[in-house]
């Protein structure tokens, strides 16, 4: 079975702080990442246009939270 053409050709996703942390409970948990970059790399090979939004809160908080 072929690939199907998409809906949109361009998407912008929005991806909360609280999303990053993972099973952290601060900062970015890498295999978060990967997962969620190799789901963006299967939208730009059907042609999508991705636009993304990062929140940082968690990073703001674990940045005061370590100097605390």
């Amino acid at each position: 079975m072929g690939k199907s053409s998409p809906i949109y050709k361009r998407v912008l996703l929005k991806l909360s702080g609280e999303v990053l942390l993972g099973s952290q409970e601060y900062g970015i948990d890498p295999p978060v990442i990967k997962r969620i970059a190799s789901e963006i790399v299967e939208l730009l090979d059907l042609g999508v246009q991705v636009g993304l939004v990062i929140g940082g809160g968690n990073i703001s908080v674990s940045y005061t939270h370590l100097r605390a």
